[in-house]
């Protein structure tokens, strides 16, 4: 975060109603000395979380039905798609049509000014509020070991001709560790364990060989998460605006792609503004001023044919209106510390000592 520090000859004797410092609409070229800030706009920083399962089919799996009744198995691999989450996370971009200047006159220093990176007027006289914190792009595996099947091929289906045999022998090896499995259980098998711990053991073995031979024939899947991100500005009220498309094949795709499912985003702008309340009295009040937004509060909705998949209801720069703060905060007999959001430009806190 930038900081601009200007040390105060007397804390904000700069904003006095004399004017001494001024504020006023920044022109490039005009302010020689000063300091430039923005309010800022609001943005939807939208988090879509996926995941991805891959299918690798079996090296057997064109005999899974024939010899192990496994109905539906596939014998091509795929991709399978699924939305999990969205989340919506409201940030402030500095406003290029909003920005304006404190300019220092001579013999005036300012206060302390606190700017977002790129601008953004965040505080005066008081330590700057927490940024949100934007989630990024990216994608995570999850951790999975399978069995190399290979490894549990008994030599009699290593030595078999065709791929047919090979799949038929290890079907019967599969046959064969299920009815020693249902002997040991029943306890009825010829070498029996002595103990129970050893039965535990041995029922895992044939357990582990089994997962193993039937991966030959069901395939394995394995599973990512990813992370999406779409940057929405609201600059209006919409209902059933395409947001995304998604497809179970091929995960996220462009707006316009029809291979994916449409997710809507709404916006309806609640018009809770307080009415603006003028004083007759001011003046020159675009001069002496620092602005502040006050926001509208609207509600989002993301949302597809089957369900809502976020709502959220919250203050919107862009549909507010921009004040000024009076320059009777700022004289000689107050120190003002004030804080501003950074997401809307709104005034979070004013804490005034005499």
């Amino acid at each position: 975060m930038k900081q601009i520090l200007l040390t105060l000859l007397s804390t904000f004797a700069a904003f006095t109603l004399s004017a001494q410092t001024s504020v006023s609409d920044y022109i490039p070229g005009t302010t020689t000395e000063g300091i430039t800030y923005y309010l800022p706009s609001t943005h939807l920083h939208i988090t879509v979380t996926a995941t991805r399962q891959h299918y690798e089919p079996g090296e057997y799996a064109a005999y899974a039905e024939r010899f192990l009744r496994l109905e539906g198995t596939a014998q091509q691999a795929y991709d399978h798609w699924a939305v999990k989450a969205i989340e919506i996370c409201p940030y402030g971009v500095a406003d290029p049509e909003r920005v304006y200047s404190v300019k220092l006159k001579p013999k005036t220093s300012a206060p302390h000014v606190r700017l977002s990176e790129d601008g953004v007027l965040l505080a005066i006289n008081a330590e700057a509020p927490a940024l949100p914190v934007l989630s990024v792009e990216g994608h995570e595996r999850s951790v999975q070991t399978f069995l190399n099947a290979d490894d549990y091929k008994t030599a009699e289906i290593l030595a078999a001709g065709s791929k047919l045999k090979m799949a038929e022998l290890a079907a019967a090896e599969i046959y064969d560790i299920r009815e020693n499995r249902a002997l040991l259980a029943k306890g009825q098998a010829d070498f029996m364990p002595q103990d129970g711990e050893q039965l535990i053991l041995m029922l895992a073995s044939l357990d582990t060989q089994e997962t193993a031979l039937l991966s030959l024939f069901k395939g394995n899947t394995t599973e990512e998460t990813h992370t999406f991100v779409l940057d929405y500005m609201p600059t209006g009220d919409t209902t059933d605006e395409v947001l995304f498309r998604f497809s179970r094949f091929l995960g996220m795709v462009e707006r316009d792609d029809l291979s994916g499912e449409p997710y809507y985003l709404q916006v309806k702008d609640g018009h809770t503004l307080p009415e603006e309340v003028i004083d007759p009295k001011a003046k020159n009040k675009a001069e002496e001023d620092v602005r502040y937004c006050v926001p509208s509060r609207a509600t989002i909705r993301i949302y597809d044919a089957q369900q809502d998949w976020a709502n959220l209801t919250t203050p919107i720069a862009q549909f507010g209106r921009i004040e000024h703060l009076g320059g009777d905060l700022f004289n000689k007999k107050f120190t003002t510390a004030i804080t501003f959001s950074p997401v809307t430009g709104a005034i979070l806190s004013v804490n005034t000592d005499q």
